[in-house]
């Protein structure tokens, strides 16, 4: 009888390939990758977009008119677009402020030239939250707000250190969120998530 604690199983793992982002596009113009309007590329990976629902398509356009109208000319809002992580991590968040005092908007922005991140996060908050969050604090962006639908709240994650955000805040219905970036930016929770 053989004693299966002294042998070494082997057991052939799927192999995982990862490409970077510049790698991704190129598989697109030579016609090697449908469907990439529903992707996003996290770690090398490409990840499927989750379906927007009624509700988030709902508070996407009450965020987009609230904030068109609050900002002035030097803020890009961006919707739904990539936004370069870095070689290997191309997210699309819902919502992306970036600075035109450093941005020309002839590409998709770079951290560096990212205000805000904003998700609207219904059946993706587990993942925008344990994935994507952990993505723009190793990033450097300086803020992001998670527009928490499932609890009915917006999240306000600030100053990224060590992979992490240090500060979150909670708004609920009835305050005012507020920025650190953006001091001027004040849209009171209800006029976000109120249908």
């Amino acid at each position: 009888m053989m004693n299966l604690d002294a042998q070494k199983i082997f057991i052939p793992e799927p192999m995982r390939f990862r490409f970077s982002v510049d790698e991704y596009y190129k598989m697109i113009e030579l016609g090697l990758i449908k469907d990439y309007e529903k992707a996003e590329i996290i770690d090398g990976e490409m990840v499927k977009k989750m379906s927007i629902g009624d509700r988030h398509a709902w508070v996407m356009n009450m965020l987009l008119r609230l904030l068109i109208r609050a900002l002035g000319d030097e803020i890009l809002v961006r919707s739904q677009n990539p936004l370069r992580l870095g070689d290997f991590d191309e997210p699309e968040p819902d919502i992306v402020l970036a600075d035109l005092t450093k941005y020309d908007g002839k590409r998709h922005p770079r951290p560096a030239e990212t205000l805000i991140v904003m998700e609207v996060s219904d059946t993706s908050l587990r993942y925008d939250r344990d994935k994507k969050l952990p993505l723009y604090a190793q990033a450097e962006i300086p803020e992001v707000w998670i527009i928490n639908l499932a609890n009915n709240l917006i999240e306000v994650h600030q100053k990224p250190a060590v992979g992490i955000y240090q500060t979150v805040k909670i708004y609920r219905p009835g305050e005012i969120v507020e920025s650190s970036v953006l001091p001027d930016l004040r849209p009171e929770v209800d006029a976000i998530l109120s249908k």
